[in-house]
């Protein structure tokens, strides 16, 4: 069976590590996928498979991971409360360990509301606090009922999501804290736009808790691209001054290359990584590395 553990050897060891985002395909040809996911090999420690993004339907991020993990690409494999409860998503987790995923980021999911199912059940039966405490349970071979697992425990390294820029600073500590408790190993971050509030928070919530922070980098296409991500994304502000930036550009997508550059030296003077989200032109985070300093990184498989 292939297994990689690129990433938890760099978390372990304390490098500045780099993960991306690539979206499943909407269908089931996987190549567009595996393409864009091609273009990250030796420039990240890890490639994020998304479960239903924003709601939308897309393929199972068990199986697209299995896809990348067969072309020699570490998966991050996100997992969301959404669309299954605690029995199904159990069984995804034991069967990510024998498929040889390891890497598990516990999310509690979108509302159905915000994708193209609005009408769809939504079902939530646990959230993502209690799916870390669940993949515990798991790596200590107990089921979540608390009854021995009888062929075997599972080895997952589970990871959490963090939004810095949350507007109560109280509701941030508490949340992070619950998700510290419950065993998330490292942290991704939505996408950052306030570096000093990120400057904050990791001087305030996250510092002594010896546990990585990857800042969210998100590539701004162009103007409008910034105005959709504002109206349609919950959560995200793109300043002003960003988008004007963008649209006053004579060429909108290689400025958008260089905001994220600058984002990424900003992330680096303030935690331990950065999680780099480029929909659609996941071939371009090379070169933002690159404008950014970041040098390719030295792949460990075993």
């Amino acid at each position: 069976m292939t297994t990689y553990n690129t990433f938890r050897t760099a978390v372990k060891s304390g490098e500045f590590l780099v993960t991306a985002e690539v979206a499943p395909p909407k269908g089931g040809d996987p190549r567009h996928m595996i393409l864009m996911a091609q273009t990250l090999k030796g420039r990240v420690h890890g490639v994020n498979i998304t479960d239903g993004s924003r709601a939308v339907l897309r393929m199972s991020p068990l199986a697209a991971s299995v896809i990348l993990l067969q072309e020699g690409i570490e998966p991050i494999c996100q997992m969301a409360c959404r669309d299954r409860n605690r029995i199904g998503l159990q069984a995804d987790l034991m069967g990510a360990h024998a498929l040889g995923i390891h890497n598990i980021l516990a999310l509690t999911g979108d509302p159905v509301k915000a994708g193209d199912h609005p009408d769809a059940k939504s079902v939530f039966d646990v959230e993502s606090v209690r799916l870390l405490q669940l993949i515990g349970k798991l790596n200590r071979g107990l089921c979540g009922n608390g009854k021995p697992l009888t062929d075997g425990s599972t080895d997952l390294f589970p990871g959490a999501a963090v939004d810095p820029q949350l507007a109560s600073w109280s509701g941030l500590q508490r949340r992070f804290e619950r998700k510290l408790e419950a065993g998330a190993e490292f942290f991704q971050s939505q996408l950052i736009t306030d570096f000093e509030r990120l400057e904050i928070f990791m001087d305030k919530i996250a510092a002594g808790t010896n546990k990585p922070i990857l800042a969210g980098i998100f590539l701004l296409k162009s103007a409008k691209n910034a105005e959709f991500i504002n109206k349609n994304v919950p959560g995200v502000s793109i300043p002003q001054s960003i988008i004007d930036r963008l649209a006053g550009a004579a060429d909108p997508l290689r400025e958008g290359m260089e905001i994220a550059a600058q984002q990424v030296r900003l992330a680096k003077e303030l935690c331990q990584g950065v999680h780099l989200m480029a929909v659609k032109r996941e071939d371009l985070i090379p070169q933002i590395l690159d404008l950014a300093g970041i040098s390719p990184i030295n792949a460990v498989s075993g």
